[in-house]
């Protein structure tokens, strides 16, 4: 059975200053949410007396299900038109999955818990951007994006650095931190105007689309035949497999070198750069619209190894954080070039969430890779072998995204 989508009515994006703000704060609070739950989940199932291989083994099935709801959850936002609804959901799963973790810490309730946290890894974030899209259209969407980026930054920052003020002291009570963040979300998705979100916009511009099993395998194909993603998902994968255990890395050598200030270090290296992301994400979708995509890119990418044979260099605390601020650097870039290059290159074919959950899929699975490669090496040859191994593949990276992806901003009529 096939359903065919109406095209939404032609019209010019000018969302309202109510729409706008309560986009921004629920950036700010879904990031929260997304922040709070994996460490709090983790801690407290520690203090429940798990091993870490029944822990490791839980996390790892969320990370299962947020993989696999890539695509279909890009298939859906390109077919509901209630796209805030969806959001709304995906919130109250993740709410209910930690009242879950609080009430019932047994393994087969704890597994069936990740697996519905980790379903809403492939709505959640596309469908803000999705919604953001069929707000302020694409012309607006450089500048837009910046703006998301600030507030989630700021919101994850507020999130951890509380966290690391109660120093899960009460963890009984901090397992309802997402519970708490939802609400607020909750309240904030609200205020945006539903009539204000165009579905055209929000799918990327296609005028219609049967819904059937054929056509969405047509689709699919046809995304795979897309040059300039395919480019774009081999740069990000290759930068995933060097980016996702970078932190992680430095983290186990300072364990591993017994010092006692690792805790609030390591706090500190996720911090900074999120701070550094804030004060420079709407910079970069101002810059973005005046200079293009691709030069922004290649500094974000050029960013990644320069940090790790700088990390391979020295474990001075203060010099760590130093070279931490190079992270920023690139989640500020990334952060808001990757929804944007994908839009640029599915303009008007109304793919643009299914490319949002192919892209994701891949990209994951390249994080995925990235701790096993890495700590392959380090357990044969050390660690300078490890942050060198992460450099070569961040090179490699930046050296494919020189080479082979084009510019992908429109260029205006003269």
């Amino acid at each position: 059975m096939s359903v065919v989508e109406q095209p939404s009515a032609k019209k010019a994006a000018a969302p309202s200053q109510r729409s706008l703000v309560a986009l921004s704060w629920l950036n700010f609070f879904l990031s929260g949410v997304q922040t709070a739950f994996g460490p709090i989940a983790a801690a407290y199932l520690a203090a429940q007396q798990w091993t870490t291989k029944d822990i490791g083994f839980v996390l790892s099935i969320g990370g299962i299900a947020s993989l696999v709801s890539q695509v279909p959850g890009g298939e859906l936002l390109d077919a509901v038109r209630a796209k805030r609804l969806l959001v709304a959901v995906g919130v109250v799963t993740v709410a209910l999955s930690t009242l879950i973790f609080r009430l019932w810490p047994n393994f087969p309730v704890v597994a069936l818990a990740e697996v519905l946290q980790g379903m809403t890894g492939g709505v959640l974030g596309p469908a803000v951007v999705a919604i953001t899209l069929g707000l302020v259209g694409h012309a607006a969407l450089a500048g837009r994006l910046g703006q998301n980026q600030r507030f989630a930054a700021a919101g994850g920052v507020t999130v951890t650095l509380a966290m690391a003020l109660v120093a899960f002291s009460e963890l009984p009570w901090a397992m309802l931190v997402p519970v708490v963040l939802a609400i607020p979300v909750l309240i904030a998705l609200s205020q945006i105007r539903a009539e204000e979100i165009d579905f055209e916009r929000a799918s990327g511009g296609a005028k219609h689309f049967q819904g059937g099993q054929t056509q969405r395998a047509k689709r699919q194909v046809a995304l795979l035949k897309n040059h300039r993603l395919l480019i774009f998902a081999v740069c990000s994968i290759l930068f995933q497999l060097a980016n996702a255990s970078m932190l992680p890395l430095v983290s186990e050598m300072l364990a591993y070198e017994g010092k006692r200030q690792a805790a609030p270090l390591v706090a500190a290296l996720i911090v900074v750069p999120q701070l550094l992301v804030a004060l420079l994400a709407p910079g970069v979708g101002q810059w973005a619209e005046k200079y293009g995509r691709k030069p922004l890119l290649l500094v974000g990418f050029a960013a990644l190894p320069i940090r790790a044979v700088l990390f391979a260099l020295t474990s001075n605390p203060l010099v760590l954080v130093a070279i931490q601020l190079l992270d920023g650097i690139t989640g500020a870039v990334l952060g808001v070039m990757t929804a944007l290059v994908i839009a640029d290159v599915t303009k008007g074919t109304g793919r643009f969430n299914l490319a949002q959950g192919m892209f994701g899929t891949a990209t994951g699975v390249g994080a995925s890779l990235s701790p096993t490669l890495s700590g392959l090496i380090v357990h044969q040859l050390g660690y300078l072998a490890g942050f060198a191994s992460l450099a070569g593949e961040g090179l490699v990276a930046l050296v494919v995204l020189a080479v082979f992806l084009p510019e992908t901003k429109e260029k205006l009529p003269t």
